[in-house]
């Protein structure tokens, strides 16, 4: 086999582990994420009611450099989508520290944004990123390791993947129509696409994570 012409890190995370979160542990999540609800500050020249935070979605779990992420959005009361992520350190049940057999070093952020799906009926996927960390490239250029939650708003998607100057990064399987990516991106002038796929490997929808506003 040939050497590699673009040198990228590929499926640096580790897929999904857990099916969504449910019951107690779902309710361990909530705690996380609406104390990192709580501390939003809405820009007061934008005259924006957050209103209350309504029931909570969760999406696929992916794990990197130690951490675990679960991302998570929700609607408010004042038709607001917030969104983010609780992210912690995965339980190691062979450690001597009881403390450390369980999740823990728990951290949670969140958003809120006026963009959604409802309000924009021409989108097949529903998107939401943040930049967790960094990987250096060759002669010190850094990709933007980026994780990338959302749902399939066409149906028959089973699988997504991220592209990166038409390379396969990353991918996941659905679950109920939602997925998470870990992915390098913002490399060499190059940009991440997320793409969905059905399970004949045909393309049902494809995004870039920098669409302009008009198209």
């Amino acid at each position: 086999m040939p050497p590699e012409e673009r040198l990228i890190c590929r499926f640096a995370a580790e897929p999904p582990q857990e099916a969504l979160p449910a019951g107690r542990w779902a309710e361990t999540l909530q705690a996380e994420f609406l104390a990192a609800c709580l501390r939003i500050q809405p820009d007061p020249d934008d005259d924006v009611e957050l209103g209350e935070v309504g029931a909570l979605v969760y999406y696929p779990d992916r794990t990197w450099t130690g951490r675990t992420y679960v991302p998570v959005t929700a609607r408010t009361t004042t038709g607001l989508d917030v969104f983010g992520h609780v992210s912690f350190v995965p339980p190691d049940p062979e450690n001597e520290d009881y403390d450390l057999r369980e999740p823990n070093h728990f951290a949670a952020t969140a958003d809120f944004t006026d963009e959604t799906a409802e309000a924009n009926p021409q989108w097949r996927l529903d998107l939401c990123d943040e930049v967790i960390g960094g990987w250096r490239g060759e002669g010190g250029r850094v990709a933007a390791m980026t994780l990338v939650w959302g749902r399939a708003l066409t149906g028959g998607g089973v699988i997504a993947t991220a592209e990166l100057a038409g390379l396969a990064v990353d991918q996941c399987p659905l679950a109920d129509d939602r997925f998470t990516l870990i992915a390098p991106d913002n490399y060499k002038s190059d940009f991440l696409e997320i793409h969905l796929w059905d399970r004949g490997g045909r393309e049902l929808a494809r995004e870039s994570l920098y669409e302009d506003d008009d198209e």
